[in-house]
């Protein structure tokens, strides 16, 4: 039986609680205010089952904030509060901001084509095709330029070719995002280092620093900064009563549906709750929320291997991840989706809402591709590939299905009730 537990919180009101109910702490040292779990009416066996959940699964860091307050902060082997580590794609979400923050200081405008600060020539593409992509493109993953050349992390003109115009063509790549940070330095005259440390580390208590790997611009902080990010998105840009982010504009745009090829997508942050998304590497588009498990309104930064910060307007809380993962897909969205799972089942209130009796069972798991499917409801079933591509879509009566994949590699399978829950599943094809 699974069960997911509708969570009751407790919002402490003291001094330190400002006008939004959120508690930010201070910008130097060490100190952060903490809620005792008990308080949220949260059993220690399920938060014991979490840690073991997220131990397994590679994870070094992991903190959960409710209403800015620490209720859950753990690090796994010889990780701890004071270790680095890096941020992998979450760190775009650093890149966006601060993009927002070039045009709040009048450096820039996300209307420009990229062309006007970086020059013409700065791809592979005709200058027609080059004066159609703006900056507002580059922070939507929608420039048109190919993701499927022999290295999607390249940032020279040369592996910059054209393969749509822009703002036609939804694609996760790389290339053309890690240029972004060019545009900071060229529009700014500072360095992205210099100019991160000035309008956001420094009025947040953030630590951390870009570091050039190939082509990539990696982020590196401990796990209490990116909290402490996420905790500032979660106020709009508002630190404590600094507004940061005076723009609001473009903070709303970036944390809502930036382009209507990926409903799921917005400046560089992945948006749950929506009708479909698109994963990487594919032009798939797959029906319904990335991560059912999350609140609808939760906004997230995702880096490969499981770098996450969830932001969840409606329960004034983030929770962080660092580490590593089990695959090595460039988004790990089943990962953060499991971890919600965990999170759901963390009341233990006799008040508890049970929204789903699925009884499902799936062997072998592993597999050479013959299923056997046993369920104790009908269900609405669809088998995904690892590049959200539909394989096997329908509908099965209670009792036991048998169906059979013959490519090898890992899938997922989307088991949908009457009642509109759904459960999601690993399935190994060897």
């Amino acid at each position: 039986m699974i069960k997911r537990c509708i969570l009751s919180f407790v919002i402490l009101l003291t001094h330190h609680v400002e006008a939004q109910g959120l508690y930010f702490p201070p910008i130097a040292g060490d100190q952060w205010d903490t809620l005792h779990p008990q308080s949220l009416g949260w059993c220690q066996p399920k938060i014991d089952s979490l840690y073991a959940y997220l131990d397994t699964n590679n994870t070094k860091a992991f903190i959960l904030l409710k209403d800015g307050k620490i209720v859950l902060e753990k690090y796994f082997g010889t990780h701890t509060a004071s270790t680095p580590w890096y941020w992998a794609s979450a760190g775009k979400t650093i890149t966006s901001f601060m993009v927002g923050m070039a045009q709040q200081d009048g450096f820039l405008s996300i209307e420009d084509t990229t062309a006007h600060i970086l020059g013409p020539g700065w791809t592979n593409c005709t200058s027609v095709q080059e004066e159609k992509i703006t900056i507002r493109n580059q922070l939507t993953m929608t420039s048109g330029l190919d993701d499927a050349g022999a290295d999607p992390y390249c940032t020279l003109n040369t592996c910059l070719d054209y393969v749509a115009d822009a703002g036609t063509r939804w694609a996760y790549h790389n290339g053309p995002y890690t240029l972004l940070d060019s545009v900071i330095q060229m529009s700014t005259g500072q360095t992205l280092n210099a100019y991160t440390t000035q309008r956001l580390k420094i009025p947040t208590g953030m630590t951390g620093s870009f570091y050039t790997v190939d082509y990539n611009h990696v982020f590196l902080s401990t796990a209490r900064s990116m909290a402490r990010f996420g905790l500032l998105n979660l106020n709009q840009g508002n630190w404590n009563g600094n507004q940061i982010m005076t723009d609001q504009t473009y903070f709303n745009d970036m944390v809502n549906t930036s382009q209507n090829l990926n409903l799921s997508y917005g400046y560089l942050w992945w948006l749950n709750g929506k009708s479909s998304y698109m994963v990487p590497q594919s032009q798939f588009v797959v029906p319904g929320s990335w991560s059912p498990n999350a609140p609808s309104d939760m906004y997230a930064a995702l880096g490969k291997n499981g770098q996450f910060i969830n932001v969840v307007p409606s329960q004034n809380m983030i929770w962080v991840r660092m580490g590593d993962a089990p695959d090595s897909s460039l988004v790990p969205f089943l990962l953060n989706d499991n971890i919600w799972q965990y999170i759901n089942e963390l009341s233990c209130s006799s008040e508890t809402l049970e929204l789903t009796e699925m009884k499902l069972n799936i062997a072998p798991n592993p597999s050479n591709g013959d299923f056997s499917l046993s369920c104790a409801a009908p269900l609405t079933i669809s088998l995904t590939n690892a590049i959200g591509q539909e394989v096997i879509k329908g509908n099965i009566s209670a009792g036991e299905t048998h169906f059979t994949v013959k490519e090898s590699g890992i899938y997922f399978l989307h088991s949908t009730n009457s009642n509109g829950q759904q459960l999601i599943q690993r399935l190994i094809i060897h």
